[in-house]
C-alpha cells in the first residue's frame, strides 16, 4: 500500500479509515473540520485522497495523546491553512503546560516528603495521638511555627484548606494534629506556587485517605501520566514533521 501511495494512488475514505479503526464518517468529519486537507473529487463527486491525506491523518492521531483532541485539531487546522507559526505556538503552549504540570508534581512530592520528615510521631508509650490534644495548637503559635500571619490561617480556613475546631469555653480556634498537617501541606504548596483553589482538592484527598502515605499510589500514577504525555509529544512531533515535509513536496510538484 505504501508503495502504491508513493506512486500516486487515489484513496477512498474507507482506505484511510481502515488502517486506523475509524469510520468513513470520521474521515469526512476530519476533512470538514480542517484536520485533513480538502479532498479531491471524481467526476461523479466522490471524495479521493492521497498520501498527503494519509500523512495528515497519522500526524493528527499521533498529536492527540500528547496535546489533547482540541489542541491537536487546532494544530492541524493551522498547518493546513499554511499558518505554521501558529501551529508551533500551540505546540509550545502544550510543552509549557506539561512543564508546569511536572513542576507542580515535584512541588507536591517535596511538600509530602517534608511533612513526612517533620510531622511529630505519636508517643506509643503514652498512647498519645491526634485526639489526645497533646499536639493541639492555637492560631498564634501555629502561625508563628509556619512563619505566616494568623490572618493567613483564617484566610485558608475560609477557603477550606484548614478546619480547626472551636474551644467550647473560649471560642478560640484549636488545631489538632490533622489540622496542623493540613496547614503545613498548604504552606508548602503555597510556597510552590499553588493557588488556594488548587490546594483544596488535594487536601480533601489527604483527609479522605486518612494520611499522606496512601497518596503515593496517586503520585506514582501522576508521574506515569506526565512521562507518557511527554513521550507522546515526541511521537506527535515526529509525525507532524513528516507531514510538513510531505506538504512541502506536494506544493513543489503542484499537487
Amino acid at each position: 500500500m505504501e508503495q502504491n501511495l508513493q506512486n500516486g494512488e487515489r484513496l477512498r475514505p474507507v482506505d484511510l479509515a481502515r488502517g486506523h479503526g475509524l469510520s468513513t464518517q470520521a474521515i469526512r468529519n476530519y476533512e470538514e473540520a480542517g484536520i485533513l486537507p480538502a479532498a479531491g473529487r471524481t467526476p461523479h463527486g466522490y471524495r479521493t485522497y492521497t498520501s498527503l491525506h494519509a500523512e495528515a491523518l497519522r500526524a493528527f492521531l499521533a498529536l492527540v495523546p500528547g496535546h489533547g483532541h482540541g489542541t491537536a485539531t487546532s494544530i492541524m487546522q493551522a498547518v493546513n491553512k499554511g499558518v505554521v507559526d501558529e501551529a508551533f505556538r500551540l505546540i509550545d503552549e502544550s510543552h509549557a503546560q506539561l512543564l508546569d504540570d511536572r513542576r507542580t508534581l515535584q512541588a507536591v512530592e517535596s511538600a509530602l516528603r517534608d511533612l513526612a520528615t517533620t510531622a511529630p510521631e505519636p508517643d506509643a508509650a503514652s498512647g498519645a495521638d491526634a485526639s489526645s490534644g497533646a499536639a493541639d495548637r492555637f492560631i498564634g503559635p501555629l502561625a508563628a511555627e509556619l512563619g505566616i500571619r494568623p490572618a493567613t490561617l483564617r484566610k485558608w480556613e475560609r477557603a477550606g484548606l484548614v478546619r480547626p475546631r472551636r474551644d467550647p469555653l473560649t471560642g478560640y480556634r484549636v488545631y489538632h494534629e490533622s489540622d496542623v498537617r493540613d496547614a503545613r501541606l498548604a504552606h508548602q504548596l503555597r510556597r510552590g506556587g499553588y493557588l488556594l483553589e488548587q490546594i483544596a482538592p488535594l487536601l480533601a484527598q489527604v483527609r479522605s485517605a486518612g494520611g499522606l502515605e496512601p497518596l503515593e499510589a496517586a503520585l506514582s500514577d501522576w508521574r506515569g501520566r506526565v512521562s507518557a504525555r511527554g513521550r507522546a509529544m515526541l511521537t506527535g512531533a515526529a509525525e507532524l514533521e513528516t507531514y510538513l515535509r510531505e506538504r512541502g513536496r506536494a506544493a513543489g510538484t503542484g499537487q
